[in-house]
């Protein structure tokens, strides 16, 4: 069968559904504000955004003569970035501290070991009635930035922390 003839076909199948219509208007979308984060010792209530995980391929090109062909290269995972909400009790900014205490000791000048810095993150995304729709599992995270906000005579704005997350690798569960 030519393929001029299966696109043609496949249009005729898709829009001849009986169902179609009634399946257009039978799902329900994710919602970006059901979610619910937990991130090491930083209670889930004070997390107020989240970017999802990504990820980059790179490119390796093999040369032949005077043409290029591509296979890719080295996965990465892409760093994410997080808002927290600084609490009075309990401290976001304290938490933030405890964890990245973990990294880097500021009086002594010593680093930590990986095991006791990096993390394991779950991001689970919820439907309607709460339900864990979504969830991704974190390998390895650890803090690459953090911004504890500002403050400003001039605005009724809460203090907001901003995180940027490095992880090693990310599963999808469901």
């Amino acid at each position: 069968m030519a393929l001029e003839n299966q696109v043609n076909d496949d249009l005729e199948d898709y829009g001849s559904d009986l169902n179609f219509w009634s399946n257009a208007y039978s799902w329900e979308p994710k919602k970006s504000h059901q979610f619910v984060m937990y991130l090491g010792d930083i209670p889930a209530y004070l997390i107020k955004a989240s970017a999802k995980p990504s990820f980059t391929n790179g490119e390796i090109a093999l040369d032949h003569i005077n043409v290029k062909r591509y296979v890719k290269g080295k996965t990465q995972w892409n760093t994410i970035g997080v808002t927290l909400y600084d609490a009075i009790v309990p401290s976001g900014a304290q938490a933030v501290m405890e964890w990245a205490k973990l990294h880097h000791e500021s009086t002594t000048g010593r680093d930590g070991y990986s095991t006791y810095y990096k993390k394991e993150i779950k991001l689970r995304q919820l439907s309607p009635l709460g339900e864990i729709i979504e969830e991704w599992v974190l390998k390895g995270t650890y803090i690459t930035e953090s911004n504890f906000g500002s403050l400003d005579w001039g605005t009724e704005d809460v203090v907001q922390i901003e995180l940027t997350l490095r992880y090693d690798w990310a599963f999808l569960n469901f």
